[in-house]
């Protein structure tokens, strides 16, 4: 019988008019991902980049979360056809491309995730659970609508070429991240100065204006807040690890502050 791939995060982005918000999850446990998926958030981020996960671990988390109502989207480590195949050969059917700073880079991702004559993604679905092993009926000949593409802009020149990145066919929106922005500003570790602010809502400007929802991260409640007003229609607001150390310095810090024991430091 054939089957039906799930919505992609693209369909869940259409289908509201709210900001959807998510959970970056970094351990590369997917306990504590299935956690995270049974909190009720809109999507959650399966990170590549900066956590320890691999092809394997990323698989052990799709499944931890397809239970689960939230949304996840894999954000692969680097813009490289080989990597992204191998991912949406997983089984992730909405990817996060890091440090796309021009519209040429951002076309190339575009064809990373479409099959030939459109793109270079190699062709494997009898052999994937992308296309649960061919017993999704026509997978081959509508690859795009059952993946959804996103690319990352961090850079001063790609805040520059925002809109021409978001204007990019095949790319269904645009995530600015903050961190690395500010480290291109020269304002390292200050995410939420003024400046780097400012330059992010620059960003959210030119991708609004080519048609293509933007979202952002931001652990900070008020910062969240406000780049909801500003347009962000998905925003990352918090991370599994960061939860974790929080609570369990609030943990000790409650239990230990009239022992000789030294305060942990808060960051």
């Amino acid at each position: 019988m054939p089957l039906r791939l799930t919505p992609t995060f693209r369909d869940h982005l259409a289908a509201t008019d709210r900001t959807l918000y998510g959970g970056w999850i970094c351990s590369g446990s997917p306990v504590v991902a299935e956690i995270m998926a049974g909190a009720g958030l809109d999507w959650l981020l399966i990170d590549m980049e900066h956590a320890p996960n691999g092809l394997e671990s990323t698989l052990t988390q799709l499944y931890a979360v397809s239970g689960y109502s939230s949304t996840p989207v894999v954000r692969v480590p680097a813009g490289e056809t080989v990597i992204v195949k191998q991912v949406l050969d997983l089984g992730a059917q909405n990817i996060l491309v890091p440090m796309i700073s021009t519209p040429e880079e951002a076309k190339a991702v575009a064809a990373m995730t479409r099959y030939p004559p459109a793109g270079v993604r190699g062709v494997g679905s009898a052999l994937a659970r992308s296309a649960r092993w061919n017993r999704v009926e026509g997978y081959l000949g509508n690859d795009a609508a059952h993946v959804s593409v996103y690319v990352q802009i961090e850079t001063v020149e790609g805040v520059a070429n925002a809109r021409a990145i978001a204007e990019t066919p095949g790319v269904d929106g645009v995530f600015v991240g903050p961190s690395d922005l500010a480290a291109s500003m020269g304002l390292i570790g200050q995410q939420t100065h003024p400046d780097v602010v400012a330059t992010v809502k620059r960003a959210f400007a030119g991708i609004a204006t080519a048609g293509k929802p933007v979202g952002v991260n931001a652990f900070d409640a008020a910062a969240a807040r406000d780049y909801a007003a500003a347009g962000a229609r998905f925003i990352l607001v918090g991370a599994d690890v960061a939860l974790l150390a929080r609570a369990s310095e609030k943990l000790a810090e409650t239990y230990l502050a009239d022992t000789d024991r030294a305060p942990r430091a808060s960051y």
